[in-house]
């Protein structure tokens, strides 16, 4: 080549990172140590090498004209080089068995090669590309850094955010500690916030996943400060995804407004829940730990000062760092008195009594807490840290009712702005402002609505458009049939004409969205003569001193619908274990029909299944006797239809698996269903599926559950465990709902401290 290939390279790149095309030049450079048989096994394909370093360039900002020019005469060159030396080795031999030269891609006076581009990168790993290693010393923070930045400059020219996938050198699953990656997302700033909008506006927009599925399309997200928004769609939709790439700042959300995810559970450690809480506002937590150092150094200062004499350059050195460090201090003081530091015990103590930690819980070790537990933490500690904007997925799947609630009553008075991902109606219908409904690809906007509102506008705006659809479609057909008869016809010819351009120039409405419906049936069972289950003066304790149900006196019938509601560990599941005669009561008697057959759903369901099975497989197993075919059209009663009971499980959704799990447990044609949390993970279409199907049913339903608007539409009965006790309820599940918020204000849970 008459010039060197790192010339070529950065005169088709001027406007790429440096960074960047270093590293084009080594990879470009080292295509000179490919073997013959590389090449003649095909683990190595020329062009294929060459397109990959050229994207990268073209993403980074190079001209594509240029890059494309570059790649053409290196390809060119490296094939007329191959085939002379392909020609040499026929004749003389090669015992390197070198196909290229490398004075093919670098003159005698270029001194770049793949050893100091790579060098200069600081490379000590091996790149692994196209079924070849190649020895690196890669700089994998500088290397991540780059693509970084690629990745924004991309999103930011076309307008489409992705969830990016970096380099096989480097490692996403790398784990990062919480403070880190806090102060990353929400950087401590001392200039001031006063004036800047909180409020979020992100124009169109494209996302993502890594994948390449498109989540997003054209779509705008805009999110008022103050505003409690619920996102709400079909399972699967990407609501996470979309609440993912807002918490981790991959949408152009302003850098003064502070982000906190509720996604994972805690991890378990020796801290205390309630210390634990006060940790997860880093911003106080560095605050007061540099004021502590602050004031360390002002003491040491004021004790090095008497060493010197008064008026010496010592003594001024150390007055200007006092001077310095006093003005700090005075913004770190400000700082912690804005966030009201002072209070922060109290509040954060209240918080997690609200969320069902008692004062003794509240000084327990987080790793003693089960997984359910701790996740009700990392609500907590999110809450505590009060976000500018708050990101919360699914949050009352791991609460009961009372701890529900609370939250709800917390958030209506929350000072900032809320995004949550939720299916219960209930709780978007009272903390819920205005709802986004995410689907076929774009946010649609219900301002000032609940649930309840939200979802009677949507079915009439569907209803509306199929009307204007099927207008316009009959209009397009009148017109087509005119202009098909008399197109040809010499006396109507002309306004045959004027009828095709109104039909050209009319508006392409699309079909209206037609959600799936799905449906579920439970088996219908003959009757059977009570009692049916019986509790009479029943207690249960591993010890007589330590009881936990006392003097239970409660029936289930064929006909009852039952909630059973309390706060988590008072007792509803040690209740349905004797009900199941799992375990046998200290005093006196449990009743049940000899005949009486019962299907239990727990909400831990997925545990019991074997993931990699399909469906079927795994329902021929558990209840074997049936075809094939049989176990499908049982499983499409309860919506898995088609291939969805032949794949593995594991590639089903949430509530998918849970439709799998309902069909199991009718398969031995239950009398009662006893259903622990039945409507967690499924999806709005899903609940009401379940809701109907439990409506119809023949036999008795005894259901644990925290959605209120499940309860309220299936149940008529309502037993409360609370004290050591379980009991009737003298109301409904809202005059429950009154009970625990009347409790709650009057022991000060409620209230905002």
């Amino acid at each position: 080549m008459s010039t060197s290939i790192g010339s070529q390279v950065r005169q088709a790149a001027t406007s790429v990172d440096s960074i960047v095309t270093d590293y084009a030049v080594g990879y470009f450079n080292n295509l000179s140590t490919i073997t013959f048989d590389a090449v003649q096994s095909k683990t190595v394909d020329l062009s294929s090498e060459i397109d990959f370093v050229s994207s990268l360039l073209v993403d980074a900002g190079a001209s594509k004209e240029k890059v494309d020019k570059l790649a053409s005469d290196l390809l060119e060159r490296l094939n007329v080089q191959l085939k002379e030396n392909q020609a040499k080795l026929e004749i003389t031999g090669d015992t390197s068995k070198r196909l290229l030269d490398i004075n093919v891609l670098q003159t005698h006076n270029s001194k770049a090669n793949i050893n100091t581009s790579l060098n200069m990168l600081g490379v000590n790993n091996d790149i692994e590309h196209a079924g070849r290693n190649m020895d690196t010393r890669v700089d994998l923070k500088k290397l991540a850094k780059a693509e970084q930045k690629i990745a924004k400059k991309v999103a930011k020219r076309n307008n489409k955010f992705v969830k990016y996938e970096a380099s096989k050198l480097i490692d996403e699953k790398r784990e990062e500690d919480y403070d880190s990656f806090f102060l990353k997302i929400n950087p401590l700033d001392f200039g001031s916030a006063a004036g800047k909008s909180k409020d979020i506006h992100i124009d169109t927009f494209d996302l993502y996943v890594g994948d390449g599925q498109r989540i997003l399309s054209d779509a705008q997200l805009t999110l008022s400060f103050g505003r409690r928004y619920g996102l709400v769609g079909q399972n699967g939709i990407g609501k996470s995804t979309l609440l993912r790439a807002l918490a981790g700042r991959e949408l152009n959300v302003p850098k003064h407004i502070s982000i906190l995810h509720v996604e994972q559970e805690l991890r378990g450690d020796d801290n205390t829940a309630l210390q634990s809480v006060l940790d997860a506002d880093v911003w106080r937590k560095q605050l007061l730990s540099e004021e502590a150092k602050i004031n360390e150094r002002l003491q040491e200062i004021e004790e090095l000062r008497t060493e010197f004499e008064e008026e010496s350059l010592e003594v001024k050195k150390l007055d200007n760092e006092r001077e310095d460090l006093d003005k700090h201090l005075e913004q770190i003081s400000e700082k912690l008195v804005d966030m009201e530091s002072d209070k922060a015990e109290a509040r954060a103590a209240s918080i997690l009594y609200g969320l069902g930690f008692s004062t003794d819980a509240q000084h327990k070790a987080t790793k003693s807490f089960s997984g359910g537990w701790r996740m009700r933490l990392s609500l907590a500690r999110a809450l505590f840290c009060q976000p500018d904007l708050l990101l919360l997925d699914e949050p009352s799947n791991m609460l009961d009712v009372p701890s529900i609630a609370y939250l709800s009553e917390y958030l209506k008075t929350y000072p900032a702005t809320v995004l949550v991902v939720s299916h219960d109606r209930a709780f978007l219908n009272e903390t819920a402002t205005d709802i986004i409904y995410q689907h076929n690809e774009r946010l649609d906007y219900y301002r000032g609505q609940d649930f309840d509102t939200f979802y009677a506008t949507k079915e009439e705006r569907r209803k509306t458009a199929q009307r204007e659809y099927d207008n316009q479609m009959a209009y397009r057909k009148h017109m087509q049939e005119f202009i098909d008869k008399y197109r040809y016809n010499a006396a109507k010819s002309q306004e045959a004409q004027s009828r095709i351009k109104k039909l050209e120039k009319l508006p392409i409405l699309e079909p209206p969205e037609q959600e799936k419906s799905i449906s579920f049936k439970f088996p219908d069972c003959e009757k059977l003569s009570p009692p049916i289950i019986q509790l009479q003066d029943v207690s249960f304790g591993y010890s007589e001193d330590d009881l936990l149900l006392k003097d239970v006196d409660l029936d289930l019938q064929m006909d009852s619908r039952i909630a059973l509601v309390g706060a988590n560990g008072c007792g509803k599941t040690t209740l349905l274990k004797v009900m199941m005669e799992q375990l046998r009561p200290l005093r006196g008697y449990v009743s049940r029909n000899p005949r009486l057959r019962i299907a239990y759903f727990t909400q831990h369901h997925v545990d019991s299944m074997d993931l990699n099975s399909s469906a079927v497989d795994w329902m021929s197993k558990r209840f074997p006797g049936k075809t094939d075919e049989e176990y499908r059209r049982h499983l499409g009663s309860f919506g898995i239809t088609g291939s969805l009971g032949l794949q593995k499980m594991q590639l089903l959704s949430g509530g998918q698996k849970s439709r799998v799990a309902f069909a199991a447990l009718c398969l031995n044609n239950p009398h009662v269903l006893i259903l622990d949390e039945p409507s967690n993970h499924l999806d709005t279409n899903g609940i009401d599926a379940l809701v109907d199907a439990l409506k119809n049913f023949t036999g008795g339903v005894l259901m644990v559950s925290h959605d209120i608007s499940v309860i309220d539409s299936v149940c008529n009965e309502i037993w409360v465990s609370e004290n050591g006790t379980s009991r009737r309820f003298d109301g409904s599940i809202h005059d429950y709902k009154k009970y625990i918020l009347e409790s709650a204000d009057n022991s000060g849970v409620v209230k905002r401290h």
